[in-house]
């Protein structure tokens, strides 16, 4: 089999070939037809997350040490299983959810393997969707996506579904609040399909790329901010006539998050997704005060993709702008994704 690995932190990928791996016990393995590529592998490639404060999370910490396989968006055809896999969809094509758990402990039991404290992932701990074949450690992780584009529903095992979970914590929205979506990247143009698909309108989308802007407008958003603006605190507040309800932010720095704190409403909700990185002051009078809520979202669990795939199937969740380009590009979109250049997402076909 081929895929494109990193060999040593912070550096391109490299193309590898070795012998296609036999699945055994409950594993399923796959023949890849795309992989959407995410962000959150550019600081993984880097081989760190920022923590803030000078401190680095290292990809060690989480049980990587090259060479690793990255690629969380995998979609393909079921070719072969193990003997205790039961009765699997040979020739059907799935979606992967990626976020796969120990199996034992009470989050997976209960569902979630997202929460999972030794989690062993898709694309992390486990050789991801940059390559020809994979590995499914169950076929309860295979979703079945059938009606839908390919290359559109590989993208909603990461990015549909941390949006979908995401908003989710905001939820009931009443119809006539805002909310602030920060960041219109590909993250940010799903969170504005994902809110529409939810029966939401308000929505302001702040970003400080122009071209990504109109992308967001063109995506349905209500308002859009240059968030770049030295005074886009005071317009934030004047978008939303000063009643922010909620804040999803998707980028993850210091300044995207004091943003969307700054305009919350009394008993506003700021959800946390974007992993750029550093830390925030938090008036702990304030906070109580404002009662406002300040909540992280990590991905989401197996029932949420598959509620995230009926929504797409029924039309209520529409696509963003996607590009298809080769395997062998992977590690030029990650670069162009580092620098801000891509609207929308890329698929890499296989």
């Amino acid at each position: 089999m081929l895929s494109y690995d990193v060999i040593e932190w912070g550096k391109p990928l490299q193309k590898v070939e070795r012998e296609t791996p036999k699945p055994k016990g409950t594993e399923v393995l796959l023949r890849l037809k795309y992989c959407g590529v995410c962000h959150s592998d550019v600081h993984i490639r880097d081989g760190y997350f920022d923590l803030g404060g000078g401190k680095r999370f290292h990809m060690s910490e989480r049980g990587m040490n090259p060479p690793v396989t990255l690629g969380h968006e995998p979609f393909g055809r079921v070719i072969d299983a193990g003997l205790d896999a039961g009765d699997v969809p040979i020739g059907a094509d799935r979606v992967v959810y990626p976020w796969t758990g120990c199996g034992i402990c009470t989050s997976c039991r209960d569902g979630v393997d997202n929460y999972c404290m030794a989690a062993s992932c898709i694309g992390l701990q486990r050789p991801g969707g940059y390559a020809d074949h994979l590995l499914v450690p169950h076929p309860r992780y295979l979703i079945d996506a059938s009606g839908l584009d390919p290359a559109w529903a590989a993208t909603l095992s990461c990015s549909g579904l941390s949006t979908y979970s995401a908003l989710s914590k905001l939820n009931p929205i009443p119809r006539d609040e805002w909310v602030a979506v920060i960041g219109a990247g590909g993250l940010g143009l799903m969170a504005i399909r994902m809110l529409q698909a939810l029966g939401h309108g308000q929505i302001v989308s702040v970003d400080i790329d122009r071209a990504k802007l109109k992308a967001a407008e063109a995506a349905g958003a209500a308002a859009t901010l240059d968030g770049g603006d030295a005074e886009a605190s005071k317009k934030l507040r004047e978008i939303t006539g000063g009643s922010l309800y909620g804040a999803v932010d998707l980028v993850g720095t210091a300044g995207t998050a004091n943003l969307g704190l700054s305009a919350l409403r009394k008993g506003g909700r700021l959800i946390l997704v974007g992993l750029y990185g550093g830390e925030i002051p938090l008036s702990l009078v304030g906070t109580i005060m404002r009662a406002i809520t300040i909540q992280g979202s990590h991905l989401g669990s197996v029932a949420e993709l598959k509620a995230v795939v009926e929504l797409a199937r029924k039309g209520k969740l529409k696509p963003i702008p996607i590009q298809k380009r080769p395997l062998s590009e992977v590690s030029c979109i990650l670069d162009e994704l580092k620098a801000g250049t891509i609207v929308g997402r890329v698929v890499v076909e296989i």
